[in-house]
């Protein structure tokens, strides 16, 4: 029953005007989507909670960890979506909005740290299209807009939580179910960011995806999951690029997940582990998400 375009958190794990952090935060919350990514559930009213929690150190350019600079995360995500009866080339069209809450604990050398709790950047999808091909493969396209909705200010990044700029990504998830319940899902997403106009700070634009491999059986699906992120354009100051390689940040994380299916609702746990990254915050997120019908 999940869908796949995205949704929206905000674990406000990065701040603007700090000399090691890239600008502003993530405004897609990586690893969110999993299970059936890629199939837009029937034409109908659906709501999905996202509650997760996420702890991490900062990584430079290297890989090596700034010692003091870390962040600890709780977060909550409101989706609503709506998939009509209507259709678009071929597909089912639908539409969705996150509203999402944060609570920051960001550690940072020298000026210490601070708590931060608010509002996080909203995220509306008015063009969500579901494809279904029998019997085994689904395919989802949508186009995210996210607002700069989000506690900000530029001379506090601990007191931060929105990024301060919009952005607009579009999402291509599928998902291949096979009849013995074996499912493969993927969601493949690209960020491209508005520049910051408090702090003529531009964020690079990234290419980010979440994937899943499991095995559905009876009511209960488990399986190996995760994300992976590539930045693919410099961030820039005042039109010049910053740092020796533009900041352009880098992760991978994997972990189990599992599902339960009961009686129209869905209960998804899932724990991911990052590595290999760089000019970002290395570390662990956990997500607990409840989908239902109404």
């Amino acid at each position: 029953m999940t869908c796949s375009p995205k949704l929206l958190l905000l674990p406000a794990l990065l701040a603007s005007a700090f000399a090691f952090a890239k600008e502003g935060p993530d405004q897609y919350p990586n690893g969110a989507e999993n299970f059936m990514a890629g199939a837009l559930p029937p034409p109908g009213h659906y709501f999905i909670n996202y509650f997760g929690y996420y702890s991490g150190k900062y990584r430079d350019h290297n890989g090596h960890e700034i010692p003091d600079l870390k962040v600890n995360a709780t977060f909550d995500a409101l989706r609503y979506i709506y998939v009509s009866n209507h259709k678009f080339l071929g597909g089912d069209w639908g539409m969705h909005a996150i509203v999402p809450f944060v609570y920051q604990q960001l550690d940072i050398p020298g000026p210490g740290d601070g708590n931060a709790f608010g509002l996080g950047d909203i995220t509306l999808n008015p063009l969500i299209i579901g494809w279904h091909f029998p019997p085994d493969w689904h395919l989802v396209f949508g186009l995210d807009i996210n607002l700069p909705t989000g506690k900000y200010d530029q001379n506090d990044p601990t007191d931060s939580i929105g990024a301060n700029y919009f952005s607009f990504e579009p999402a291509l998830a599928f998902t291949y179910l096979n009849q013995s319940g074996f499912e493969v899902s993927a969601k493949l997403m690209y960020n491209i960011k508005t520049e910051n106009d408090d702090t003529n700070y531009q964020s690079g634009d990234d290419f980010h995806m979440d994937y899943l491999v499991g095995q559905h059986f009876g009511p209960w699906t488990a399986g190996i999951g995760g994300y992976y992120l590539k930045q693919t354009s410099d961030d820039e100051l005042n039109g010049q690029r910053v740092g020796p390689d533009g900041r352009r940040g880098e992760v991978f994380a994997f972990g189990p997940a599992v599902k339960y299916d009961y009686q129209g609702m869905s209960f998804i746990g899932t724990w991911n582990h990052e590595t290999g990254v760089e000019n970002r915050f290395e570390g662990d997120k956990f997500f607990f998400k409840f989908i239902t019908a109404f």
